[in-house]
């Protein structure tokens, strides 16, 4: 796990506490990507046993301006909060490209 105190990618992924290695950088694919994202706030860490292999994100619930989503990537999962006005499948298209194209 890094920890970056900086804000990247023009202030939409909101870094201000720990961010999983391999999410940061699929993150700051999606937004290079994506106009259509207004930020990224990452949430909690907590262990996992089943969070082995490439990173993988999964939309779980809406929230007030977009989605919430657990990415899952180097023995731990980690919350997203994705302020976006894209749909569910729209949002999970995007996360698995950025995944893919580590």
């Amino acid at each position: 796990m890094a920890k970056m105190r900086l804000r990247t990618e023009n202030n939409r992924l909101k870094i201000e506490h720990s961010i999983l290695d391999g999410v940061r950088a699929m993150l700051n694919r999606l937004l290079r990507d994506r106009d259509d994202i207004r930020s990224i706030v990452p949430g909690r860490i907590a262990i996992v046993r089943d969070a082995r292999g490439p990173v993988k994100v999964r939309v779980t619930v809406p929230v007030t301006n977009g989605w919430k989503a657990i990415a899952l990537s180097d023995g731990a999962r980690q919350e997203l909060f994705i302020s976006t006005t894209m749909d569910r499948d729209a949002l999970e298209t995007a996360l698995k490209k950025a995944a893919e194209d580590a």
